[in-house]
């Protein structure tokens, strides 16, 4: 019953986020709202919406390490996972726009999480910090979609359609974001208690399934959206989804929970020593492979996967204390992570070189 729960439960926040999607960008983009906006916010933010449903189920449920667990994982699932599988289908162009300000805003935020993190508690206070940050860069965004370009609104309107062929759907666009709201909140109820229930079947903490299944299974509309966006060719919507959903997870996801949770929620030491530090490490390599061209190779991609890959074998390790965990720890932290690190310092010292002797 608890595998029947969890896979009905996955499958309806798919559904209900892909529609949730669709009539929201639907209706947006009939009352006008420019379609970087659109891209960016509602795309984004609905298909983090799964997320959202299962964070505040948990919270509200006192199972405050599934909440966080969820937002982290998927963060880092986000990057590593969808980024590098889209890119290795087909190589990421990156706009300017996310080089120089979602980009940096998603690492900053990462940052002030951990910050916040410290004192073992997200309280009603912090989520009100998070939200109204979200609500500002919303506001920013708005202000910034004057100066789009055509080929952004070209790519945007072709994906989720014009003002004109969206109007005279009102009735049937609102059913499906209503429909898409009711499949999230049975999906998310369904999900979480299957989820607990495998985390007390394994005997492994909560935190770990919320990093791993739950994270991996939430973040399946960011998949299809972003591998489909590449397959099509469609690349600005292919990463920015992704960089748009990790900054909603952290601001509105995490802070919407916080507010929602009765006593806050508690920041297990584990999630501050390891598993935000690794996002944090995950939203800062971003800015090197962003900077380098203007483009995400196929060999980044790989690079992303497997980083996750190893990721996902560490919490395996550490939660089954195998007896490969101190060799496996050694060398990612003396070997492959270093190597990796002067790699992307290099490539980015050598475009910047590049640029300027261009520019003479």
């Amino acid at each position: 019953m608890a595998i029947l729960f969890f896979i009905t439960g996955l499958i309806f926040l798919i559904v209900g986020a892909e529609a949730l999607v669709r009539g929201s960008s639907r209706l947006a983009a009939a009352v006008g709202i420019s379609p970087l906006v659109i891209g960016l916010t509602v795309v984004a933010f609905g298909t983090s919406s799964p997320e959202l449903a299962v964070s505040i189920k948990s919270a509200l449920s006192n199972q405050a390490s599934l909440a966080v667990g969820n937002v982290i994982g998927s963060n880092i699932f986000n990057v590593l996972f969808i980024l590098g599988l889209s890119a290795l289908i087909v190589p990421l162009s990156v706009s300017q726009q996310l080089v120089r300000l979602d980009v940096p805003l998603m690492i900053t935020i990462s940052v002030v999480v951990l910050v916040l993190s410290l004192d073992g508690i997200f309280s009603r206070t912090d989520g009100l910090m998070l939200v109204t940050g979200l609500a500002t860069y919303i506001s920013f965004l708005i202000y910034q979609s004057r100066r789009e370009n055509s080929h952004v609104q070209e790519e945007y309107a072709k994906e989720f359609g014009t003002e004109k062929n969206v109007t005279n759907s009102w009735t049937k666009n609102i059913v499906m974001v209503l429909s898409g709201l009711a499949l999230l909140v049975l999906g998310s109820r369904w999900l979480v208690n299957g989820a607990v229930s495998f985390a007390q079947y394994l005997g492994v903490s909560e935190l770990v399934i919320g990093l791993t299944i739950v994270s991996a299974g939430t973040s399946l509309p960011e998949v299809v959206t972003s591998v489909i966006a590449a397959v099509r060719g469609e690349r600005d919507i292919a990463v920015g989804n992704v960089i748009g959903s990790n900054i909603f997870n952290i601001m509105g996801v995490l802070g919407c929970a916080s507010i929602v949770a009765p006593m806050g929620i508690e920041v297990a030491t584990a999630i501050s020593r390891f598993d935000i530090p690794v996002m944090i490490a995950v939203a800062f390599a971003c800015l090197p492979i962003f900077y380098t061209g203007g483009l995400i190779s196929r060999k980044e991609g790989a690079l992303f996967l497997s980083y996750y890959v190893a990721y996902t074998f560490y919490l395996v390790f550490a939660a089954s204390h195998h007896d490969a965990l101190p060799v496996f720890n050694a060398a990612m932290l003396y070997f492959i992570i270093p190597l990796t690190m002067v790699t992307l310092i290099i490539v980015a010292l050598r475009e910047m070189h590049n640029r300027k002797n261009r520019s003479e």
